[in-house]
């Protein structure tokens, strides 16, 4: 019935009634809004901009990866997933969007999902030789042990993430070990946060893994280190995100890609606010200073969309047309 009346409005638009995006045409929108702070924060986003911009009925719903993707290749529901990385369930995904049930809309975060090994920006500034693992680890007397202060140390996430996983076998791969480092286990992602900050604010030396987009890479800027080699797919599945595997090889650290995410139906009634989700994207560098000014400033996800509509015109206005920037600024005043 929805679908029918739908259908019933476009064609009424189509033979002369008023143009614009009306909340007939765009009609109700559900919205997941997953457990980070970027996916909350651009969760927030598409519902100001959708409910003022194209006259939408969004509502946004909790959810997360695997259980949001895997409702919406199988239910339709929810409409939207804003922040959705595919690579948990690529080959699921890819099948949903050839049997016509999802559209990938646009690339969420235009850089993709970012992790590898990163040195303060005010020590790649003081030794701009270093540019790599290898060259980083050519000086562990640059990066001291918190416990040894003669070996380096190369800072890890807590047990159970894949990227604690992969730092472990790239500490193999790249022979840190023999070079004077040391592995050293923060135990949890609150350890990892404090050993960064410790270290840059006494603008001591610092190397270990993150990822992006984070509030943390918003407020301490960091220079991520090159790998050395291309990425091999192969060699990723096989070694360097296997604990017990022996023998990793160097490898660059696969990219996530992230996407935007719509049902086919959805994509289809929606009107004009398609266009939208199709042009909505940016880079992590912009959400990094976001996420920083949402963590200074204890703000949810709806605070950090309007801080961003109204401080980075620049940004968002390309997303849209001239009249509906002027109803989302409206709106957000």
């Amino acid at each position: 019935m929805k679908a029918l009346l739908l259908s019933g409005v476009m064609a009424f638009a189509l033979l002369g009634a008023a143009g614009g995006a009306s909340a007939a045409e765009c009609g109700s929108v559900t919205i997941a809004s997953m457990n980070w702070q970027s996916a909350e924060v651009l969760a927030n986003l598409d519902k100001i901009i959708l409910e003022s911009g194209y006259g939408c009925q969004a509502e946004i719903i909790q959810g997360d990866t695997i259980p949001t993707l895997t409702s919406m290749t199988e239910k339709g529901q929810p409409d939207i997933a804003p922040e959705g990385w595919v690579d948990f369930m690529r080959d699921i995904m890819d099948k949903a969007v050839a049997d016509g049930k999802l559209v990938y809309a646009s690339k969420s975060l235009s850089d993709g999902g970012v992790q590898g090994w990163w040195i303060p920006k005010y020590l790649a500034d003081a030794h701009p030789d270093i540019k790599t693992i290898d060259d980083a680890l050519k000086h562990p007397e640059l990066f001291p042990a918190p416990e040894d202060s003669s070996k380096g140390a190369v800072f890890n996430g807590p047990a159970g993430w894949g990227g604690t996983v992969a730092t472990a076998q790239f500490f193999k791969a790249y022979d840190a070990e023999k070079k004077g480092f040391t592995l050293v286990d923060t135990g949890s992602a609150a350890g990892l946060d404090g050993a960064l900050a410790k270290a840059y604010e006494r603008k001591e030396g610092w190397v270990g893994y993150y990822w992006e987009p984070t509030a943390i890479l918003g407020k301490y800027p960091m220079v991520k280190l090159d790998h050395g080699a291309k990425f091999d797919a192969a060699e990723w599945k096989r070694c360097n995100t296997v604990a017990d595997c022996p023998d990793p090889k160097k490898n660059d650290w696969e990219i996530a890609e992230v996407d935007t995410v719509v049902t086919k139906k959805f994509s289809e009634s929606a009107g004009p606010a398609m266009d939208y989700l199709k042009a909505r994207s940016w880079d992590n560098k912009t959400v990094n200073t976001l996420l920083a000014w949402m963590t200074d400033n204890q703000a949810t996800g709806e605070d950090g969309a309007k801080y961003f509509l109204k401080n980075h015109e620049d940004i968002w206005t390309k997303w849209v047309s001239a009249e509906v920037a002027e109803k989302v600024k409206a709106a957000v005043q």
